[in-house]
């Protein structure tokens, strides 16, 4: 009984014992509450640090911000800084911000399966931080694409048509190709395979902002890299520490196999994919290893914009003995020049004074070299009568001639001229699109709908692979992509090489041989839909249908 009492006699203390008790429990209530503190202020820090931005189009400076600021600035974040480099991953890395990049990034952001992809896109160009101001009352730019009725499909499908369509823009429904030899021509109407249009002629500014503007009213989560890659890595250490900013300890995480992009402002990146989209001298397929075949052109083209008096409606292409020259209606009364001829005479063409051009245009498109087409090299076509299903429509289709350009209205502009063609256009981690895959010759103009093609192929495959679960930088899946545009492209530029060569003689038998090329395509009906149809875009070969 004493022990007892002995233990229970603190209950009973005295005031001075009660002061103590009072002061120890305050203690207890303050380290308990510091410790609260302690722990959500670390819970929230880790939210902040889990979160992923909302990566939206910004200014250079925001731009650069999103690179190495993370979602939730804070001081710890500086100490951070101090101790690791913070490398952001993400699904599609794309290599190249111009139409055709941004095609692909748009082809993304339009299916439930991709949407939802995390998209850097890497480009220096001041263009993609929205920057450009089209105006309208200016004159067309002279660097222009004719994109086709699959093309515009296309842009339809991911709601780009639409911005498009705000802006400058002419659609054609008859081409007029012709020799100057004046033995032979012929005209296509899209009437012929029961279309509105042949294809309509935009500004490549155009095409490009109205990319831009689809992506920005799309939730695709976008980072823009206003930099240039400098370095790839395919195969990078398995993995990498980083230092938590608020604990002081490792986190591990794994980056195996991923791609890893080093950029010319320092900063760096992982990506399940790299895409390269950055044109004929890619930098990525230099990186990757892609090996090319093909060959440079003796010859350099010079495009420019110019004026007549009234609207020009149709799309002309005359074949001129140094190579051909097309006059593309671009809307407003102007037309785009695209001239391809020999390197010195294009320094010639282009160090001539204005009012000389143009009258050397006028020479080339009218009366000089030749003269104009006047009747059938094979008479009235009386020969294909077994095969004039329309041809009697088609007999009607009479020469004209072209419009009458009165005004330069901007800077001429000369390039040379190359065909190069990747081996592979796919291997693990690294896909090529557009012109880093191929370049051809502009005399169909035909290239960009190409890489067109590229993005939105590319763009399916990607969502296939997600749909079974497969990685999508894995090669096995790439290659499908490879197995579908490798062919198509290939045929494309065999044909336009084919041109190309066929037009760079001047030899009597072979111009009379072009010239039945040319009655032929004319008349024979089946033919002439063949080429119609495979030059919009569709997939059959310029054969008999």
């Amino acid at each position: 009984m004493g022990d007892t009492r002995r233990r229970a006699a603190p209950l009973h203390s005295s005031s001075s014992s009660f002061s103590e008790q009072s002061h120890i429990h305050n203690c207890l209530s303050s380290a308990i509450r510091t410790m609260n503190r302690t722990i959500l202020t670390r819970l929230s820090a880790n939210a902040c640090s889990l979160r992923i931005p909302r990566k939206v189009f910004t200014t250079e400076a925001a731009s650069k911000a999103y690179s190495s600021i993370p979602a939730c600035p804070s001081r710890e974040h500086e100490e951070k800084q101090g101790l690791t480099n913070d490398v952001q991953q993400y699904d599609v890395a794309i290599v190249g911000g111009g139409m055709v990049g941004m095609a692909l990034a748009c082809s993304l952001a339009s299916m439930p399966l991709t949407k939802q992809l995390n998209v850097a896109i890497i480009d220096s160009n001041p263009a993609l931080q929205g920057k450009l101001l089209i105006k309208k009352e200016d004159p067309p730019d002279p660097r222009v694409s004719t994109v086709t009725p699959a093309t515009i499909s296309l842009f339809k499908d991911v709601g780009a048509w639409e911005y498009v369509l705000q802006h400058r823009h002419a659609f054609f429904d008859t081409m007029q190709v012709w020799d100057y030899t004046g033995l032979g021509y012929t005209r296509y109407d899209a009437r012929h395979i029961s279309k509105e249009a042949l294809g309509c002629v935009v500004e490549n500014k155009v095409l490009h902002h109205a990319l831009l503007s689809c992506i920005q009213n799309t939730e695709l989560q976008k980072t823009i890299y206003t930099s240039k890659l400098t370095s790839m890595a395919i195969h990078p250490n398995s993995s990498s520490t980083r230092l938590d900013s608020t604990s002081s300890t490792r986190t591990l995480h794994s980056r195996k196999n991923l791609a890893k992009l080093e950029l010319s402002d320092g900063s760096s990146l992982y990506a399940k994919l790299v895409v390269g989209s950055d044109g004929g001298k890619s930098h990525v397929r230099e990186l990757a290893g892609f090996k090319t075949t093909g060959w440079s052109y003796p010859q350099n083209a010079i495009i420019c914009t110019v004026q007549h008096m009234a609207e020009n409606n149709c799309a002309w292409q005359r074949f001129l003995p140094a190579g051909p020259i097309a006059l593309l209606p671009i809307g407003d009364n102007y037309s785009n020049i695209v001239w391809t001829m020999s390197p010195k005479e294009a320094s010639e063409r282009n160090s001539m004074n204005e009012d000389d051009f143009v009258k050397a245009l006028n020479h080339a498109l009218d009366y000089g070299y030749g003269p104009h087409p006047k009747s059938s090299l094979l008479g009235d076509g009386n020969m294909f009568s077994w095969l004039r299903a329309d041809a009697t429509s088609s007999a009607k289709e009479s020469f004209e001639v072209p419009p009458k350009v009165v005004k330069l209205a901007s800077s001429r502009m000369v390039f040379p001229l190359s065909l190069k063609h990747a081996n592979d256009y796919a291997s693990k981690r690294v896909a090529l699109i557009g012109d880093a895959a191929h370049t051809v010759h502009p005399l169909a103009g035909q290239g960009v709908n190409l890489g067109f093609g590229d993005a939105f192929a590319l763009s399916r495959v990607i969502a296939e692979g997600i749909a079974v679960g497969t990685d999508i930088g894995e090669v096995s899946l790439l290659k499908k992509y490879e197995a579908e545009r490798k062919p198509a492209n290939i045929m494309m530029m065999a044909v336009l090489d084919g041109f190309q060569k066929a037009y760079s003689i001047d030899f009597g038998p072979l111009n009379i041989l072009r010239a039945a090329a040319f009655n032929g395509a004319h008349y024979i009906s089946p033919l002439k839909r063949s080429i119609i149809s495979y030059a919009s875009g569709e997939k059959k070969l310029p054969l008999f249908s």
